[in-house]
């Protein structure tokens, strides 16, 4: 029986834990040809392993320009084209208007923002082939407003708009842009971003509060999403955000 991904070569970022991780398996499981882009090399050559013939791993650092260059070009050398990109890449660092420094505002741009941008830049040309798709991942934070993380904040707002914008642009071309906007999610960003172990399990906690389901997400919840969007399924969607939150989106502050 032919898989629904067999053929289809995609490009994961932040594939090495989280949302990516769980997004790479899910197209893997499919039958899809995936290029694995992460910062730790362990886990990445681990799912690789599971798929020596339709997984790739790449170790890069996307807040470097060259290595994104760099990750698209291997990507396509190695799979021969490119139906589906995937940005799942991002970090979260807490800081108010006020204790956000100019190091943590740009760091904060640039992976989440800068290199998604030029990630679909180099891309349009190899998407345009195959009338591919992008999906990006945002967060319930691009579409309401949460103190103390101010640079991660207003980094997937603008993610939100550069995936409506640019799914204007290239939609003549026949490629599809669109956003998954998730709640809280059991990953390891918020202890990546400086959390304790005791703070990010008081954290989960309250989110049951702050989530009308009462939970919060697990990573391939949202991998299913971002799979329905980049799959043919999805072939008249493009410019949406959607919130994949557990209601969160739709809570006043609290």
């Amino acid at each position: 029986m032919k898989l629904e991904m067999s053929g289809k070569r995609v490009l994961v970022t932040g594939a090495s834990s989280g949302i990516g991780r769980a997004t790479a398996e899910r197209f893997l499981e499919a039958g899809a040809t995936v290029t694995l882009v992460g910062r730790r090399e362990t886990a990445l050559a681990e799912i690789a392993a599971h798929y020596p013939s339709r997984a790739h791993a790449l170790v890069a650092d996307l807040a470097d320009e060259r290595q994104c260059e760099a990750c698209i070009e291997r990507a396509v050398e190695w799979m021969g084209g490119l139906d589906v990109l995937v940005n799942a890449a991002g970090i979260l660092k807490s800081g108010s208007l006020e204790t956000t420094s100019l190091e943590l505002w740009d760091e904060t741009m640039r992976i989440n923002l800068r290199s998604i941008f030029y990630l679909m830049k180099l891309a349009v040309p190899h998407l345009e082939e195959t009338r591919g798709s992008i999906v990006n991942v945002s967060s319930v934070t691009g579409l309401r407003s949460f103190p103390g993380v101010l640079a991660y904040c207003v980094s997937k707002a603008a993610l939100d708009h550069l995936t409506r914008c640019a799914a204007l642009e290239l939609a003549p071309k026949g490629i599809r842009v669109n956003a998954v906007n998730p709640g809280v999610v059991r990953t390891n960003l918020h202890r990546a971003g400086g959390m304790s172990e005791e703070e990010y399990a008081t954290f989960l906690e309250r989110s049951k509060t702050t989530h009308p389901l009462g939970r919060v997400g697990e990573p391939q919840e949202i991998a299913e999403l971002i799979y329905f969007l980049a799959s043919d399924r999805a072939s008249w969607i493009t410019g949406a955000t959607i919130s994949i939150d557990g209601g969160r989106a739709l809570t006043c502050a609290r």
